[in-house]
């Protein structure tokens, strides 16, 4: 199936809580998942919460990757989204879990903007596109 991007959606769990509240070390995990697996790093942004907790994203030219965290129940949400097929998941997927020391881990994984679902003509697009 010809898709515009994929999706995956990685539940971490049992992850070193400490780890999950420090926002450097999130930031520095983050972009080194996002490097290791080929894609050009934009830009990020991480913020840290009150009492715990962060939340941030890494802008790649390819799309982005996030991350929630809920370090009072070692709990990470993790968004890896890429398009293209440049991009390597799996290695992200496995510096994010060792970075994060997760234990358990469950993903999900879907195509993005399905091309026999997209209506119009994608030949048309493309060629005004690169006018």
């Amino acid at each position: 199936m010809k898709a515009l991007g994929n999706h995956i959606i990685v539940e971490f769990y049992n992850c070193d809580k400490g780890i999950l509240n420090d926002v450097d070390l999130i930031t520095k995990i983050m972009n080194e998942a996002s490097l290791m697996s080929g894609a050009t790093v934009v830009g990020s942004h991480f913020h840290t919460y009150s009492p715990h907790g962060v939340s941030g994203v890494v802008i790649i030219a390819e799309s982005h990757l996030s991350v929630h965290t809920w370090p009072e129940y070692g709990y990470a949400a993790v968004d890896i989204f890429t398009c293209g097929n440049t991009i390597n998941n799996d290695i992200a997927f496995a510096h994010l879990k060792e970075g994060f020391k997760a234990q358990n881990t469950s993903t999900m994984e879907m195509k993005r903007g399905q091309l026999h679902d997209i209506k119009g003509d994608l030949k048309h697009k493309v060629e005004t596109e690169m006018a």
